[in-house]
């Protein structure tokens, strides 16, 4: 039976209610990424089908809808408006996010947008806003949350005491096109592109907003591929959390240790490892299973809407992780202690 859902009556088909064989998603943005959330849409069926893609390459975006019989547009424009297309998702550089979604708000269709939401705080809140106005479901794609070690040490940690301290380490290998970009440009994909996961993912494990940061840049000159930032951030209850993000050495590097009054958790997500000590059990040590977190994020959003439910993951959520990327811009600039812009 179909319910009520935020004040619309879902016994009358709206653009955004699931049809069969399940719901119709238009895809924009056929990047690498983009590519990954197309390949992991076929394992979604019956729940979601993917109709129709937008690419900028048109050659290259005909060519792929041809070979797996989808619908092809090459204007974003044209994509949402198409009437077999119930929900969208965005994978394209955050500079576009904005304009596409407000043509996807006008024409009432739900969506989920790859983080960040956008590139700054402002244009990230200006989007949350018309969303919500509008009632239009906006999910912002922080797919780390989904993985499955993230999502073992939230269980662990829901169980644990008050937390005192939260450090996260994350280091990814060098950009290939990084030596192409000024330094202005390697900084903010420390803070924005890679960043943005970490601030959301300390909102997510703590339930607390940041309050304050003080962030430092390292960027070892003009193009130049290792770059790194150092953010000491305080929650509004008084939690303090270190951040080391960093594009530097040969492979991936991933820690988070939180540290309660008796218990210390650690995990590492690119092992799937976590570690946890203290009473009743002393040291206990699992690693946890795989998981797509792409596939994992896209049934969220999915089953969000087919429940009537609010998204899991708000555009209020992706304003917020925008908003303490713009503080510790500001903070590497002034070399100042910032206070993060609330909602």
């Amino acid at each position: 039976m179909k319910r009520e859902s935020r004040g619309r009556n879902l016994s009358i088909r709206t653009p955004w209610e699931v049809d069969v064989p399940g719901l119709r998603i238009g895809l924009i943005g056929l990047g690498r990424h983009g590519m990954r959330y197309a390949q992991h849409m076929r394992e979604l069926a019956p729940r979601a089908t993917l109709v129709a893609v937008c690419r900028r390459d048109a050659l290259q975006g005909a060519a792929f809808a041809d070979t797996h019989g989808l619908r092809f547009h090459n204007d974003f424009r044209a994509l949402i408006a198409d009437p077999h297309v119930d929900a969208v998702v965005v994978v394209t550089p955050p500079s576009l996010t904005s304009v596409i979604c407000g043509e996807a708000i006008r024409a009432n269709k739900p969506l989920l947008i790859e983080k960040p939401l956008a590139m700054s705080g402002a244009v990230a809140r200006t989007m949350a806003e018309a969303a919500e106005s509008a009632r239009v479901p906006l999910m912002t794609a922080q797919t780390l949350r989904f993985d499955s070690t993230i999502q073992a040490l939230a269980g662990t940690i829901s169980k644990a005491d008050t937390c005192r301290h939260v450090a996260l380490t994350y280091h990814l290998e060098p950009a290939s096109t990084a030596r192409e970009e000024s330094v202005e440009a390697i900084g903010r994909d420390m803070l924005y592109q890679i960043g943005t996961h970490l601030f959301d993912l300390i909102r997510f494990l703590t339930h607390d907003e940041i309050a304050e940061v003080r962030c430092d840049m390292d960027l070892a000159g003009q193009g130049a591929a290792d770059s790194r930032a150092i953010v000491s951030l305080q929650t509004t209850r008084n939690v303090s959390c270190l951040l080391d993000v960093a594009r530097i050495g040969t492979q991936r590097v991933s820690r988070i240790e939180w540290t309660g009054e008796q218990v210390q958790i650690s995990a590492d997500w690119v092992h799937r490892r976590l570690r946890r000590i203290g009473p009743p059990a002393g040291t206990h040590e699992w690693t946890v299973p795989p998981c797509h977190t792409v596939i994992e994020t896209i049934r969220a959003f999915i089953g969000a809407l087919e429940q009537g439910d609010p998204m899991p993951i708000t555009g209020w959520d992706g304003y917020h992780a925008v908003a303490i990327a713009d503080a510790c811009a500001a903070s590497a600039t002034t070399g100042k202690t910032v206070q993060v812009a609330g909602r």
